[in-house]
C-alpha cells in the first residue's frame, strides 16, 4: 500500500494531548477509507505537525482528516524509503 507524509500548519502550541487525541480520532475511522495512520509527529514552536500513512491515496489521507476535524494542509507521497 502506498505511504503518504501529510502536514497540517497552524497548530501552534499543540500539546501531546492534543496530538494523541487528534491522532485517535483519525484511527478511530481510517479504516472507513482503508487508511492507516502509523505516525505522528509535532512541533508545538512552529505549530507544523506531521503524519506518516499507507494509503489508497492522498485524497483517502486527507478524507479521514477532514472528517477527524483536522484537515490537511499538504499531503505527500512518499514513493521511496530507506
Amino acid at each position: 500500500m502506498p505511504e503518504f507524509m501529510d502536514v497540517h500548519h497552524h497548530m501552534k502550541g499543540i500539546t501531546a494531548d492534543q496530538l494523541r487525541e487528534a491522532h485517535q480520532a483519525d484511527l478511530a475511522i481510517e479504516k472507513d477509507e482503508q487508511v492507516h495512520f502509523k505516525q505522528a509527529w509535532a512541533d508545538p514552536d512552529s505549530g507544523v505537525v506531521y503524519c506518516l500513512s499507507e494509503a489508497p491515496s492522498a485524497e483517502a489521507v486527507q478524507r479521514i482528516h477532514e472528517r477527524a476535524g483536522h484537515k490537511a494542509d499538504e499531503v505527500h507521497p512518499v514513493p521511496l524509503s530507506v
